[in-house]
């Protein structure tokens, strides 16, 4: 797909690596594939697409690699066993493409989305919910332009996004 993309329209001057793979349980309870799996999609996808863009980021001495995570990336929760360990290891792995690719004029940023994302699908199964329990799917695009905009002199690298009323 990447190489498809780069015939098309050039190398890519941004991307945003969004996916996510997800299952929950304890420990005792989650079966191994699946948090294999998990790990396929939350860590090797991230490794596999970086190592794909950067090339021409570093041609071109500038980019931004952007990855959306969640809390779970620095918290370990009970029944969370299936998922926390991939999304830390994909923060670190970001940490890790951020202090190669930083020096070399790429951007690298994780931005940890503390919250629920308001989707029509969320809302059906939390419909009790008030509105300030949601973060909007466009403030987060807000803040993903932003870190790809960032002045030079200012590099974020972990941006924490959580609605105001998020009890952290």
């Amino acid at each position: 797909m990447v190489t498809d993309v780069k015939r098309r329209f050039g190398g890519a001057e941004v991307l945003i690596h969004n996916a996510v793979g997800g299952g929950w349980g304890s420990f005792r309870e989650i079966d191994p594939k699946m948090l294999k799996g998990n790990f396929e999609v939350n860590v090797m996808g991230l490794l596999y697409l970086a190592r794909e863009v950067a090339p021409d980021m570093i041609d071109r001495g500038k980019g931004a690699i952007l990855v959306t995570g969640n809390t779970s990336s620095i918290r370990g929760k009970a029944n969370f066993a299936g998922f926390a360990p991939t999304k830390a290891a994909q923060r670190i792995l970001a940490e890790s493409i951020a202090r190669d690719m930083g020096p070399l004029g790429v951007h690298v940023a994780y931005v940890l989305i503390d919250a629920v994302i308001d989707t029509p699908r969320m809302r059906a199964r939390m419909g009790d919910k008030p509105d300030e329990f949601f973060i909007k799917p466009a403030a987060i695009a807000d803040e993903l332009y932003h870190l790809y905009g960032q002045d030079r002199s200012a590099w974020s690298f972990l941006t924490e996004l959580r609605p105001f009323r998020e009890n952290w």
